[in-house]
Order: structure tokens, then sequence, then C-alpha cells
């Protein structure tokens, strides 16, 4: 089992930036990439960014340029850097690792409000 924390969210004002970070503990060996997805009201949770133990990262369309993920393996941590925030990236974001199994863990969510 893998349980996963996040923190950082907040109300920030457009243009404002957000630092959330998300600490792993349990069979941290098991985690192969770890992420960030959202969820808006109304909407489907879609997938924010990823990064592989060995750095690559991923990103949506929505937030390149914008939102840098980064990820500190002796502190089984995994952060998103979010600059230049927009009112359409409100939503709760969920902190994501997937085991070698193809096991998908979630923390519990961290509401990020952006007010225009």
């Amino acid at each position: 089992q893998v349980q996963l924390v996040e923190s950082g969210g907040g109300l920030v004002q457009a243009g404002g930036s957000l630092r959330l970070s998300c600490v792993a503990s349990g069979n941290i060996g098991s985690i192969k990439p770890m992420g960030w997805y959202r969820q808006a009201p109304g909407k489907q949770r879609e997938l924010v960014a990823s990064i592989t133990r060995g750095g690559v990262t991923t990103y949506s369309d929505s937030v390149k340029g914008r939102f840098t993920i980064s990820r500190d393996n002796a502190k089984n941590t995994v952060y998103l850097q979010m600059n230049s925030l927009k009112s359409e990236d409100t939503a709760v974001y969920y902190c994501n690792a997937k085991s070698i199994w193809s096991v998908d863990y979630w923390g519990q969510g961290t509401q990020v409000t952006v007010s225009s």
C-alpha cells in the first residue's frame, strides 16, 4: 500500500503562484511515475503533469510553460509549481502514484481556487 498526503492548495489571485507538495509513504519502492491530476466541478478528472523516477516529465497542453513538476526521490515527495494561474485552473488537485503492478494510488485532494 501507498499513502499520499497533499498540501499547498489555497486561494490566489489570477496571475499568482502556488506550490503543491505530495509526500508518499508506505511501499515506496513499488512506485514508478507520480503525477498531479485535477477535477473542476462538473468535469472529469484530467492529468495535469507527471514525472517518472528518472525525471522525465509530461504536461497537459493547458499548463505547459506555466506549471513545473519536480520530484525528490530521497524525500518521497513530488511538487507542482504553478505560476501565472488562471481562473480556469480552479479545481481540486489530486496527487497520483502508479505502482509497478499498475495500481493507482490517490491523495485526498487539495483545493486550488484562482480568483479573477
